[in-house]
């Protein structure tokens, strides 16, 4: 028997923001689902409008499997896994070991088709556009916080805008312009 697929079911069950008071609650595979729709989303905008050449359809699955390691570690909150080095390096490492773990639940002839996914080459294009798209979904969550009245994901609101204007990349410039705004909006003012 193996248990794969029902260990990585139990994504709904791992909650983000851990540290702070949610209006409403986000567990990690929404937020992958997410993430895996705004990476598809910078990689069309990447090779439509700018000229790349990446597969959005693998970035998308990427972004889905971004954080399977957390269903063994649960969500570190930002402030406790970029402590120090030393407390990044170890968060880093328990996530690998986790991921590890979770990849050994495939059948061995499987295991090869998913190595990518789970252990994504950390240097390479694709990958920089799922760490992007995960920044974005962060920031869209503080954004739809605020909205609801919750001042506590302001100054993560206004850091992690720092973080995203800070990223050099024209599809992410792209997307911030024409798509971020919305998520302040109420589902009237969308209509």
């Amino acid at each position: 028997m193996n248990h794969f697929f029902a260990y990585i079911s139990k994504m709904k069950w791992i909650k983000r923001w851990g540290l702070m008071k949610n209006t409403a609650d986000e567990n990690i595979m929404e937020h992958s689902w997410q993430v895996a729709v705004v990476a598809h989303g910078l990689a069309v905008i990447k090779n439509e409008l700018f000229g790349g050449s990446v597969d959005p359809e693998h970035i998308a699955l990427l972004a889905l499997f971004h954080e399977t390691g957390e269903v063994i570690t649960g969500d570190f909150a930002t402030p406790v896994k970029y402590f120090n080095p030393e407390m990044k390096n170890a968060v880093h490492e328990m996530e690998h070991l986790a991921k590890s773990r979770i990849h050994k639940m495939l059948p061995q002839e499987l295991q090869p088709s998913y190595e990518p996914l789970i252990f994504p080459d950390e240097r390479g294009e694709d990958y920089r556009i799922v760490k992007a798209a995960d920044r974005i979904c962060a920031y869209l969550k503080c954004v739809e916080e605020l909205k609801w009245g919750n001042r506590e994901f302001e100054k993560a609101e206004a850091a992690i805008r720092r973080d995203i204007e800070a990223i050099d990349r024209d599809e992410v410039r792209y997307f911030m312009n024409h798509f971020a705004e919305s998520f302040s909006l109420t589902l009237d003012e969308l209509n």
